[in-house]
């Protein structure tokens, strides 16, 4: 029996998300149930009920949504330091080798 082919990756609006956590904590359904009703995968539906939890405090086992962004926004700042002071080591390397 062959593979099921891979749904392309869609994007939900935040409004969207909230809704359907909504949904899942009002307990008349499952997640799994909120998840075939909406057509979405129930990993993704769980994901955002944890986010949701952890964004209000009800989890302390992630990182809620402001953390992650400064994660993110951390990141990248360091990579481009990183880039930077490589670009200082070359550039001393090259005046080193002109001053000789």
């Amino acid at each position: 029996m062959g593979k099921k082919p891979r749904r392309p990756r869609r994007a939900f609006t935040p409004e969207f998300k909230a809704e359907i956590v909504e949904v899942c904590r009002r307990g008349d359904r499952t997640v799994g149930q909120v998840a075939k009703d909406f057509d979405l995968t129930e990993t993704a539906v769980r994901d955002w009920v944890k986010q949701a939890d952890l964004d209000a405090g009800a989890r302390t086992d992630g990182l809620t949504s402001a953390e992650r962004e400064e994660l993110a926004r951390l990141r990248q700042e360091n990579r481009r330091l990183r880039e930077d002071v490589d670009i200082l080591k070359r550039a001393t390397a090259f005046f080193a080798k002109e001053t000789r």
